[in-house]
């Protein structure tokens, strides 16, 4: 085997289906791993800036990962692409913390599910170089990053003056917890009287909107210690509606309920003016981030225990149909505040401004004669033009939208003029905030560049066109014209939500199909396929079968006279042409998965709980194959150029046909297999490259051959795990070398020889 050079491992297996294996591994190239440009995508539940250092910025995100501003560039640093898929929940950011006595460490909560979605605990994960590296502390209980509630917060905190000591406020009835040793080391504050007792459904049989989501965040009063001794009035929130805050006066020794607090609403936001001596929050019915229809704002007077309500739009208004959520105060301004509504769908989020502490508010727009409106703020999207959605609604809706679920709000505390806000879709900013203040208008404009947190279905590369077509969770997918530049826009003709799978016809490749998700009952005229005659610069829908409840899976045959679509709620269908109509396909269960060959136009393939399935005659009927031993379930594609080519990947790992799948042999050494993709020859050789996730010798990771599987080199390293990866993996056809990943969170991955 020849030397392998740093940022890939060369790896010798012997596959079943070779007579002789070659015994010498490829060289292994460096590869060079980066995100195709989406630009956002996903929820951005929080925005955290360091207090005594400028510029100094953090964001989290549900399922992602957490990302590092960087000023320079005004783009965002991911800081957990080396989470690997042992620990993928990991990339669930329940709370940040960055330290502001040494702003060089910063701390994450770490843990995706607090049900058994997750199979591990979380973790506290520790860094002291701003996240280029970090040291692990597991915790015995689960957390939720993309549980109910997650916008709430932070739960994790740094006390201000004696900065080794942090508190975590946990979900689940776990209650307060402390660490003395800067997160290395972490014990129960027994002392703590209330854990929590809010479920949002605590009937759900799913064991997620039951979860009891617990102590929510933990606030310091810094007047109350001096640098190096630990601050004594410590302020929690805490997710009962009937008792929401509590305080200590003794640095959390003891605690008590704060008396006269309001009641009957979850705390969201709870943030201390310590100049006025003023204690805000935010509240709504809800945990969110979906929802909330009622809601307050309230100031806590410290020094007098006085309570004053100051919301824009009190709970008691009948104009009132939104919580609160989102709180910042502006630290260069005392007095100045902010607070955005949760949730308000339609015709828009609020954002309100005070500059007076709470006592009068200003909106960012105003109704004047319905359905029109006022604007305080202009909206400049060219930067991600796809955040229009394609949507041309009715006043008094606009497009874009300010935003939804809108948790995160941050005024810079260095800078009064800079603002950050999270959506369910982007971080948007302003560097012009007090405009408001003068009469003049924001520009408000995406501050998401670099964060990627995009869910990926499928991929596919087709050897014409555009080198890259994404199939996305929430926000459709994309036609990427160039890799390195955001798309203008999502699938339209129509909009899916979520699109489920796609294809090209490979002799064809100009002719595609996508299949998806909606709100049908919204759009009762708009049918869950579409095609595409100019490799997806524009679509038109087809028709759909009865019964149709979801996309499902669908193929191309490789000259697109047919087309083959295995939806949710209905059995496998047929269809010659564009699919303006369907017949029911026999010998294949309803619910698997299909593709095509890449060769013959009328042979398609199928694969269902351990079974493998072939139609001869354009999808009309299929037959299930003698092949014995393969997974329960699997993913499969077949290799352009070679008819009935097709590998498998499943549990237990990879399996070969060369005979459309009348047998399989089994790749050895190979011990699992997520996903396998096709790319372009190595230079000399005939037969593409394989790409796989897999897990070969022992090591979890991405994988190529230019063997046909004879020998594998391991193209990734232990920075780049991308720990929720397997549901889409392609090579480029064009480009020898270049791979594309779909991860859950972390967008489009390229990876490239260096």
């Amino acid at each position: 085997m020849r030397r392998a050079l740093a940022g890939a491992l060369a790896i010798i297996l012997t596959a079943g289906l070779m007579t002789q294996p070659n015994p010498v591994a490829d060289a292994a190239e460096p590869y060079t791993w980066s995100n195709v440009e989406i630009a956002g995508g996903g929820f951005v539940p929080g925005i955290v800036f360091n207090q005594t250092e400028r510029n100094l910025i953090y964001a989290r995100t549900d399922i992602g990962g957490a990302y590092r501003w960087n000023q320079s560039t005004g783009r965002w640093i991911p800081l957990l692409d080396h989470i690997g898929r042992d620990n993928w929940g990991l990339n669930g950011v329940a709370s940040l913390a960055t330290d502001p006595v040494d702003p060089n460490r910063v701390y994450v909560a770490a843990g995706m599910y607090t049900n058994s979605w997750d199979p591990n605990n979380g973790a506290i994960l520790r860094s002291s170089d701003r996240g280029n590296s970090w040291q692990q502390t597991n915790l015995p209980f689960k957390l939720g990053g993309n549980m109910p509630g997650r916008g709430m917060g932070e739960r994790l905190a740094i006390d201000p003056n004696r900065n080794s000591v942090l508190y975590l406020a946990a979900p689940s009835g776990n209650g307060l917890w402390r660490s003395t040793d800067s997160g290395v080391t972490w014990s129960k504050v027994t002392s703590f009287p209330n854990p929590g007792n809010y479920a949002q459904d605590p009937n759900d049989p799913n064991g997620y909107l039951n979860d009891n989501q617990g102590v929510l965040w933990v606030t310091f009063d810094p007047r109350t210690g001096s640098r190096g001794n630990t601050t004594q009035t410590i302020y929690v929130g805490v997710a009962d509606k009937q008792n929401i805050l509590y305080r200590s006066t003794n640095g959390g020794a003891s605690w008590e309920r704060v008396a006269g607090q309001p009641t009957g609403y979850l705390p969201h936001k709870g943030v201390l003016d310590p100049v006025n001596g003023q204690l805000y929050i935010a509240t709504s019915d809800t945990g969110g981030p979906y929802d909330g229809s009622k809601g307050d704002v309230w100031k806590f007077t410290t020094a007098s225990g006085q309570w004053t309500q100051i919301s824009p739009i009190p709970s008691s208004s009948s104009d009132n149909y939104f919580g609160y959520s989102g709180l910042t105060l502006d630290r260069g301004r005392p007095g100045t505040l902010m607070v955005s509504t949760q949730v308000s769908w339609w015709p828009d989020i609020i954002l309100f401004r005070s500059t007076d502490s709470g006592a009068t508010w200003t909106r960012i727009w105003d109704w004047t004669s319905y359905p029109n409106r006022s604007f305080r703020y202009s909206h400049d999207i060219s930067a991600v033009p796809w955040l229009s959605l394609g949507a041309n609604p009715q006043p008094p809706e606009v497009t874009p939208k300010l935003g939804w679920m809108t948790e995160a709000m941050e005024i810079d505390p260095f800078d009064s003029n800079r603002m950050m806000y999270g959506t369910g879709a982007t971080i948007y900013g302003t560097t012009n905030l007090t405009a408001w203040d003068t009469g003049g208008k924001i520009t408000i404009k995406p501050m998401v560049g670099g964060l990627e947190e995009t869910a990926v279905l499928d991929l596919i590369s087709p050897p014409t066109g555009a080198p890259l077509i994404s199939a996305l969770g929430d926000i459709g997918g994309f036609r990427h014209d160039q890799l390195g530049a955001v798309p203008r826009n999502v699938f339209l003709s129509p909009v899916f939500t979520t699109t489920t799978d796609l294809d090209f016809a490979e002799r064809n490749p100009a002719s595609m199909v996508r299949v998806g998700n909606f709100d049908k009952a919204a759009r009762p005229n708009d049918n869950r396929i579409a095609f595409s005659t100019n490799g997806g610069a524009n679509w038109f829908q087809g028709a759909e079968p009865a019964g149709v409840s979801g996309g499902g899976t669908v193929a191309a045959g490789a000259d697109a006279s047919r087309f083959v679509w295995s939806p949710t709620g209905t059995g496998v269908h047929y269809a010659s042409g564009y699919g303006s109509s369907w017949t029911a396909s026999t010998g294949i269960p309803a619910g698997a998965k299909v593709a095509a060959d890449r060769v013959n136009p009328r042979k398609f393939y199928g694969f269902a709980s351990g079974k493998f399935y072939v139609s001869v005659d354009g999808g009309a009927s299929f037959s299930a194959s003698s092949a014995a031993g393969l997974p329960s379930s699997a993913r499969f594609t077949a290799v352009a150029g070679r008819e009935g080519d097709i590998w498998l990947a499943g549990t237990g790992g990879l399996w070969r046909s060369t005979d459309s799948g009348a047998t399989f042999v089994k790749v050895q050494g190979v011990q699992e297999a997520e996903n396998i993709g096709i790319g372009r020859a190595a230079p000399g050789k005939s037969y593409p490259a394989l790409y796989t996730i897999a897990r070969i010798a022992g090591v979890h990771g991405v994988f190529r051959s230019i063997d046909a599987g004879a020998t594998w080199v391991r193209i990734n390293d232990d920075k780049h795990r991308y720990g929720n990866i397997g549901d889409a993996i392609t090579g480029d056809p064009r480009v020898y070398g270049r791979v594309y990943l779909g991860t859950n969170g972390r967008g489009v991955i390229m990876g490239s020889m260096s």
